[in-house]
């Protein structure tokens, strides 16, 4: 396959987003993003959406207008009653400010110093643990250099627990990367207090070395380990009902398998359901329902394209919704079930974006029915929820905006 499709991710350097490069693969250039910043969203909705126009209801506003940050890629809050949020910027940096639309100063709450950013790397995601407000651990997932993602434990200072101790860092997980994209990066806490971490295929068109349906390495998976716990000299233990916690052949880590490149994945804090948007090669974007032990097709299955070998879609799960990037859109960003209570309309669906058309929808939680919100021109490089459940949309120039009803 050959590919045409305009890419995205580089400012200097590229976002997580994009498909690779390679020479025989239909993959998006990563260095194209000054034209996609230029790019006009697409009129026409993606396969199965509804179309008409006249019921959208959602606009969004900039929720901090004195800020601005260096391609921010992960918004969360440490619901320690602190009214304060925290923003992950892509070279290494988490900001920390008061959620307040008048606020004009972002400090700096932790700086992971010099780490690889090119191409789809860099500060990827990070997670405050349930106790924060007691313990002061937080999580973060980024790549230190080129070849390996770290998923680490930090804590605040003793003495200000708006500045990180750089210096008590402790490696979790370490996660091999054979190439500079597709790595994921997302992690969060589930309701049964364990850790999530969203981890890419590896890299390379088409994944070449077959990582996603190889359950003997960390690669093309939702992996969930146990932090509060250690076994084995890890840093960490393997909850008892991963469903590989006694095959000695396949990585006990695994809690799902058979992702192309997870980019944004969230819990419904009401339905304790783990939503990802998986980000396609050059043909369709999925978002998915993450369950125990399901394997999500990639790289037999494209969506529910075949793509290579046999495709049997036997024991595969299905993603619950698919579109093409037929009509411009070419990278999906995963978002939240929205759980605020700010814009009925949208109350319980899912919102999500695609990257590089910048379109938002809100899709139902049962996957039936898909509604175009705004086209709002940004590369959305991010979704993000504060202490009430209100949503955020982070643009990768730099500004966080929230959807509005009109």
């Amino acid at each position: 396959m050959k590919c045409s499709r305009v890419l995205f991710f580089v400012i200097f350097s590229a976002l997580v987003l994009s498909c690779d490069s390679d020479s025989t693969s239909n993959e998006q250039s990563e260095d194209a993003m000054e034209d996609l910043m230029d790019q006009d969203a697409a009129d026409d909705e993606p396969d199965g959406e509804d179309t008409n126009e006249e019921t959208v209801t959602i606009g969004i506003v900039n929720a901090f207008p004195n800020l601005s940050f260096s391609q921010p890629l992960d918004l969360q809050v440490a619901n320690d009653g602190s009214n304060k949020i925290y923003v992950a910027e892509k070279r290494g940096e988490i900001k920390v400010f008061l959620n307040d639309s008048s606020t004009v100063d972002a400090t700096t709450f932790l700086d992971l110093g010099n780490i690889a950013t090119s191409s789809e790397q860099g500060l990827l995601g990070f997670a405050f643990h349930p106790d924060f407000a007691s313990n002061g651990y937080f999580y973060v997932h980024y790549t230190p250099t080129s070849t390996v993602a770290f998923v680490s434990r930090f804590t605040v200072l003793q003495t200000d627990a708006d500045v990180a101790d750089t210096s008590s860092e402790t490696v979790i997980l370490e996660i091999p990367q054979p190439q500079t994209n597709h790595n994921g990066g997302q992690i969060a806490f589930g309701a049964d207090g364990n850790l999530y971490i969203a981890v890419g295929d590896g890299g390379g068109g088409g994944d070449p070395d077959g990582n996603a349906q190889n359950r003997s390495n960390l690669l093309g998976n939702i992996l969930r380990i146990d932090v509060d716990n250690s076994e084995n000299s890890l840093n960490y233990s393997i909850p008892e009902d991963n469903p590989y916690v006694n095959e000695t052949a396949f990585r006990n880590e695994i809690y799902a398998y058979g992702l192309r490149n997870p980019w944004r994945m969230s819990f419904d804090t009401q339905t304790d359901k783990l939503w990802a948007g998986d980000v396609g090669q050059n043909k369709i974007e999925e978002i998915d329902v993450i369950e125990l032990g399901g394997n999500y097709g990639w790289n037999l299955f494209e969506g529910t394209d075949c793509f290579s070998g046999n495709c049997d879609g036997a024991n595969l799960i299905n993603p619950i919704f698919e579109y093409t990037q037929d009509n411009g859109d070419r990278s999906i960003t995963g978002g939240y079930v929205y759980r605020g209570a700010e814009n009925t309309s949208i109350q319980g669906k899912y919102i999500y974006s695609d990257f590089v058309s910048g379109r938002i929808w809100a899709l139902a939680e049962d996957g039936s029915s898909n509604e175009l919100l705004l086209a709002s021109g940004l590369n959305v490089s991010s979704f993000g929820t504060d202490a009430n459940e209100e949503l955020y949309v982070l643009a990768f120039s730099g500004s966080i905006y929230k959807l509005i009803e009109n």
